[in-house]
C-alpha cells in the first residue's frame, strides 16, 4: 500500500512525538516512585517507537522523513514536559531565606496554612530567617506568589522531596488546603 509522502511525514512525526512523550512522562513516573505505572507505558511507549522507526527506516531514501521523525522527537519532549507539569506529581520542598529575622513570615505562611520549619540564621548581611517548607509540587506556584508578596526579598530554592517519612506532614496529608489570598 502506498501512502502519500506529505502523509507519510504527517504519521511518522506523529508517531515520535508520541512516542517521546510517553517516554518523557514514563521517565517521570519512575523518578516519583511510580515504578509499575511507568512499567505499563513502556509497553505502548516500545510499540510506538518500533512503528515510526519502521516507518523511518522503510523510506530512509527521502530525508522529510528522518526530518519528521527528529522533529517530532523534539516536540515530543516540550509535551512531555509540558504534561509534567499539569500533572503535578510528588512533592517538593522549598527553603527560603528571609531579611527578616523576626519568625514573622514563617507565622504569616503557618496562618495560609503551609507547614513551616523556621530557624535563625546568618548571612553575609546579618541575621536571616531560614524557612523549611514541604507541599504537593501543584501548591508550588502558589507559594511563590505568597512568599513574593509577604516578603519580595526572599531568596527560594526549591527541589523534589523524594522520601517523606514522619512528622506532622504524614497525619495531614489528606486533610491538609491551602489558603488562597485574592
Amino acid at each position: 500500500m502506498e501512502i502519500h509522502p506529505l502523509l507519510l511525514v504527517l504519521i511518522i512525526f506523529s508517531i515520535s512525538l508520541s512516542f517521546v512523550t510517553l517516554s518523557t512522562i514514563r521517565m517521570i513516573l519512575m523518578v516519583k516512585g511510580y515504578q509499575y505505572s511507568a512499567a505499563g507505558l513502556s509497553i505502548l511507549e516500545v510499540i510506538i517507537n518500533i512503528l515510526g522507526l519502521g516507518l523511518v527506516l522503510d523510506n530512509l531514501a527521502n530525508v522529510q522523513n528522518l526530518l519528521a521523525y527528529a522533529l517530532g522527537f523534539a516536540a515530543g519532549i516540550i509535551v512531555g514536559s509540558k504534561i509534567e507539569d499539569k500533572l503535578s506529581l510528588g512533592y517538593v520542598t522549598a527553603n527560603v531565606i528571609s531579611q527578616d529575622s523576626s519568625g514573622r513570615l514563617a507565622i504569616q505562611l503557618r496562618d495560609k496554612g503551609y507547614g513551616v520549619t523556621d530557624w535563625e540564621t546568618n548571612g553575609y548581611e546579618g541575621k536571616r530567617s531560614s524557612l523549611q517548607i514541604l507541599m504537593p509540587k501543584k501548591q508550588e506556584p502558589e507559594l511563590y506568589r505568597v512568599v513574593k508578596e509577604l516578603d519580595p526579598h526572599a531568596f527560594i530554592v526549591a527541589y523534589d522531596a523524594k522520601t517523606i517519612y514522619g512528622g506532622f506532614w504524614i497525619r495531614a496529608l489528606k486533610k491538609r488546603t491551602i489558603t488562597v489570598s485574592d
